[in-house]
């Protein structure tokens, strides 16, 4: 089993920036991939960014150039770096961690970005 636990989640204003955390524990030598989703009430939980754990990357149209995804292995954590947050940024953002044919996910952590 894998567990993740998000953190880093808040109030900023429009044009500020918030960073996310994702700390793994448990079975981690399982976990190929990692990413970051988000989901608003009444929507689809959509992928934000994706990292291998080549260190490939792959962000949703709609934050390249402002999000930057990475990991840190010697600490299991991976991060979100959120720059120039707009309000429809505004979701609870959950960490995924996939590998074996599994899917995990962490408890979410909410993004406020006020106008």
């Amino acid at each position: 089993q894998v567990q993740l636990v998000e953190s880093g989640g808040g109030l900023v204003q429009a044009g500020g920036s918030l960073r996310l955390s994702c700390a793994a524990s448990g079975s981690i030598f399982s976990i190929n991939a990692m990413g970051w989703y988000r989901q608003a009430p009444g929507q689809q939980r959509e992928l934000v960014a994706a990292i291998t754990s080549g260190g490939s990357t792959n962000y949703a149209d709609s934050v390249k150039g402002r999000f930057t995804i990475s990991r840190d292995n010697a600490k299991n954590t991976v991060y979100l770096e959120m720059n120039s947050l707009k309000p429809e940024d505004t979701d609870v953002y959950y960490c995924n961690g996939e590998g074996n044919g599994m899917d995990y996910w962490g408890k979410g952590t909410l993004v406020t970005v006020s106008s």
